[in-house]
């Protein structure tokens, strides 16, 4: 069963058949990509946060150590992600009190034959879900939102930059 058109798609082979992309010829480059993603929530739940009140401990600094571990095993979590050596994973918890909640920004560095940005947007995503999990005793109704790809650079595609929200890069 061959699919016209699947020599264009990299992750199907030539019969249509879900495959990894072979990165073997590609010659390892500095690769960053760096993403983020909302929590929004009441002001009270907030506030709890920020005091240290939340009832299962330290929300944000287990929030941070879900996303960076979570950027390590993205290959286990993503079919057809390739296992890359991470040099840095960055992931910040930044309080945005008109939100009110946070900001989750992931920066993922490698040098590898491929890019980051699953593992940027995978630490986002597991910080996010992290900090719902440590606070949701305080709130169920958090809200996790807007997480996307902001910025990478290196590799064949070459550099991206997002636009603001609602805009096209």
């Amino acid at each position: 069963m061959t699919q016209e058109g699947t020599e264009k798609l990299s992750h199907l082979d030539e019969t249509g058949e879900a495959r990894m992309v072979d990165v073997s010829a590609k010659t390892p480059t500095k690769r960053v990509a760096v993403a983020e993603g909302l929590v929004r929530m009441t002001r009270t739940t907030f506030e709890a946060i920020e005091a240290g009140n939340a009832p299962k401990g330290d929300v944000l600094g287990t929030a941070r150590i879900a996303g960076i571990m979570a950027a390590k095993q993205t290959a286990t979590l993503i079919p057809l992600c390739h296992p890359l050596p991470l040099q840095k994973v960055e992931v910040q918890m930044i309080a945005e009190e008109t939100l009110p909640g946070y900001r989750i920004r992931s920066t993922v560095a490698t040098k590898a034959e491929t890019g980051v940005e699953m593992e940027a947007l995978t630490a986002v995503s597991v910080a996010a879900l992290t900090l719902y999990d440590m606070a949701k005793a305080l709130e169920k109704g958090m809200i996790i939102e807007q997480i996307r790809l902001i910025s990478k650079t290196g590799g064949k595609s070459g550099d991206y930059s997002a636009g603001t929200l609602g805009e096209e890069p």
